[in-house]
C-alpha cells in the first residue's frame, strides 16, 4: 500500500533518505509547473525548481504539521517566485501596451518555416503556449501569483490566501483586477478568445521566429502529447480565459533536472538538514 505524503514527510526528517526522495517526487512537478507559469522560460523554472527543492530539504525539520504539507510547500515555492526573478523573464516582461503591439505586428498568411503539415502544428502549438503564458508577464508579480493560483491551479481565495498570508479580501480583489486586464486584452486582441480579432497563433509564426523570439530547433512547450490549442474549443462551458489557461496539461519535471536533484541529494548530508540519525 502506498504511503500518504505526511507520513513520508515524518520518516524523512526522521532521518530516511529513501523518504525523502519519495517525498522530492510528489513534489517536484507541481514545484516545476508553477515555476514554469510564473516565469514562463523553461531555463529559469529549472532553476527556480532546484532552488525551491533545495530550501523544501533544508527546512523540512521545520514542518509541523499546522497547515497540510503541500499547503507548506507551495508557501515556500510562492515566496520564492515572486522574490526571486527570473533572469530571461525578467528581460521579457513588459506592460500591457507594449505586448499589444508585439501581438498587432507582423501577420502572415504563410508560413516559410514549416515543411509539412507536423511542423507546422507543433509551431502553431509553441506560439499559443509561449504567447499566452507571455502575457502573465505583464502583471506585477503577486497579481500574476494569484492569477495562476485561481484560474491555472482552481485555489479558491481562502486556500490562495493562506499561501500568500493576505487576507481573502485582499485576495479576491486583486484577482478581480487581475482577470479583468487578462479578459480585456484576450477579447481585444486573441483569435482563440475573440474569433473576430485578426490574431491568429499560425500568422505569428514567422514574425516570432525571425525577431528569435522562439527557436523552431530548439521548441520550448510543443513537445506536449496533446495540442492545447485543440482543447479550447472543448472547454466551453468556462470563461474563455480561464479556457486558454487550463488548456495546457501539466508538464513532468526535465529529466536532466530529475538527474541534478537526485545528485544533490546523494550529496546532501542528513545533520545538515536537522534531521534526526537513526
Amino acid at each position: 500500500m502506498q504511503k500518504d505524503t505526511e507520513q513520508l514527510v515524518s520518516e524523512a526528517i526522521d532521518g530516511s533518505k529513501q523518504a525523502l526522495e519519495q517525498v522530492i517526487g510528489r513534489i517536484q512537478d507541481m514545484i516545476y509547473n508553477l515555476s514554469l507559469k510564473m516565469l514562463l522560460f523553461p531555463e529559469d523554472a529549472r532553476d527556480a525548481t532546484q532552488e525551491i527543492l533545495i530550501k523544501v530539504i533544508t527546512r523540512l525539520s521545520t514542518f509541523r504539521g499546522d497547515s497540510k504539507f503541500t499547503t507548506w510547500v507551495y508557501k515556500i515555492t510562492v515566496n520564492h517566485l515572486i522574490n526571486v526573478k527570473g533572469r530571461q523573464s525578467r528581460q521579457f516582461a513588459m506592460s500591457f501596451d507594449e505586448y499589444a503591439a508585439v501581438i498587432d505586428a507582423g501577420h502572415s498568411d504563410t508560413v516559410s518555416h514549416a515543411r509539412n503539415a507536423g511542423e507546422l502544428a507543433l509551431l502553431e502549438e509553441e506560439v499559443k503556449v509561449s504567447c499566452t503564458q507571455g502575457l502573465l508577464l505583464c502583471l506585477e508579480e503577486t497579481d500574476r501569483m494569484i492569477y495562476i493560483l485561481t484560474v491555472v491551479m482552481n485555489y479558491n481565495s481562502r486556500e490562495g490566501a493562506e499561501v500568500l498570508n493576505i487576507s481573502p479580501e485582499n485576495f479576491r480583489q486583486r484577482l478581480a483586477r487581475s482577470r479583468k486586464k487578462i479578459r480585456v486584452f484576450l477579447e481585444n486582441k486573441c483569435g482563440l478568445a475573440n474569433a473576430d480579432n485578426p490574431c491568429r497563433c499560425t500568422k505569428k509564426i514567422d514574425f516570432l521566429i525571425d525577431r528569435r523570439l522562439f527557436d523552431p530547433g530548439a521548441l520550448r512547450y510543443a513537445h506536449l502529447t496533446r495540442r492545447s490549442i485543440d482543447m479550447v474549443a472543448a472547454l466551453e462551458e468556462l470563461e474563455r480565459d480561464a479556457a486558454i489557461y487550463q488548456s495546457v496539461p501539466p508538464l513532468k519535471t526535465p529529466r536532466e533536472l530529475r538527474r541534478r536533484l537526485e545528485g544533490i541529494l546523494k550529496k546532501t548530508e542528513k545533520d545538515a538538514m536537522g534531521w534526526k540519525l537513526n
